[in-house]
């Protein structure tokens, strides 16, 4: 993987003119890194400005602007249209994530062991928390696990990686911060097992221009809920393409980083996944 630009980030962003300069600047150092497509999200400061002048020197980055506030969902859904790189994360344009954390969340990717990736906050070891929040996010996360059979650590995290071709797939519709449930449902509903990493995460308060809130969280069950309940082909239309997604889950079965000879095939990965991505999907 190492000097392979193998990943497409998306960060959406609305009024961050005091760190998404810095924040770019880190995800630029990356070399797993081949484009960041930021989607200015109806800015009233100087977001869009700073986006313009490093675009200027850095052709990987690709900014686009939406001229009215429309939330988080609905800047991530413009960003998955423009993907050209095989794997696509998400990476907020303040400073609570960290971008050396990539390598880590690419690794079962590029091995060919998962087409889910979630990086876990680790609660315990950092600062800044309300007791309220760390508790509305553990009572969000246990609500995923029970209405979807599932296990998984964290649900609302923001570093989600996916396989590009699958973020075509899954027909988001989440506008707002309903965007996290909306990913992780639909995931687990087409039958993908999410894979889990450690993350650093380094949490803001309010102050510091946190948006999220304990309506979120209300929002969040709700949309859970609704996304559990709806058929196959509310969530992703008539033309589903099934047999796409039982032949990818199929290969991930195989794919054991101890079985014999799967240590070698790690290269190709990227390359598949680029050739698929090519390939329009079908539902």
């Amino acid at each position: 993987m190492s000097g392979k630009r193998v990943l497409s980030v998306m960060m959406p962003a609305f009024n961050e003119e005091r760190t998404v300069e810095i924040i770019l600047a880190h995800v630029l150092d990356r070399p797993e890194v081949g484009e960041v497509i930021v989607v200015d999200d109806g800015s009233t400061d100087r977001t869009w400005e700073i986006l313009q002048d490093v675009a200027a020197h850095d052709s990987r980055v690709r900014p686009f602007r939406q001229q009215v506030n429309q939330g988080k969902g609905a800047a991530l859904r413009r960003a998955i249209s423009e993907l050209r790189m095989p794997f696509a994360l998400v990476q907020d344009a303040d400073l609570e994530y960290d971008p050396r954390d990539y390598p880590a969340l690419l690794e079962p990717l590029i091995e060919g062991r998962a087409d889910v990736v979630y990086g876990v906050r680790g609660f315990a070891g950092q600062t800044a928390f309300s007791f309220w929040f760390v508790l509305g996010n553990k009572c969000v996360t246990f609500v995923t696990n029970v209405l979807f059979d599932c296990y998984i650590s964290d649900m609302e995290t923001g570093y989600k990686v996916i396989r590009s071709d699958l973020w075509r797939r899954l027909g988001l519709s989440g506008i707002r911060f309903d965007i996290e449930p909306d990913i992780t449902a639909r995931a687990l509903r087409l039958g993908y097992r999410i894979h889990e990493v450690p993350i650093h995460y380094y949490a803001r308060g309010r102050e510091e221009g946190k948006k999220l809130t304990w309506l979120d969280g209300v929002r969040a069950v709700g949309a859970l809920a609704r996304l559990r309940l709806s058929s196959d082909e509310a969530l992703f239309g008539a033309s589903i393409d099934r047999e796409y997604h039982r032949l990818r889950q199929s290969q991930l079965a195989r794919q054991h980083p101890l079985m014999p000879g799967n240590g070698a095939e790690r290269g190709a990965t990227a390359r598949e996944a680029s050739e698929e991505f090519a390939r329009p999907p079908r539902g």
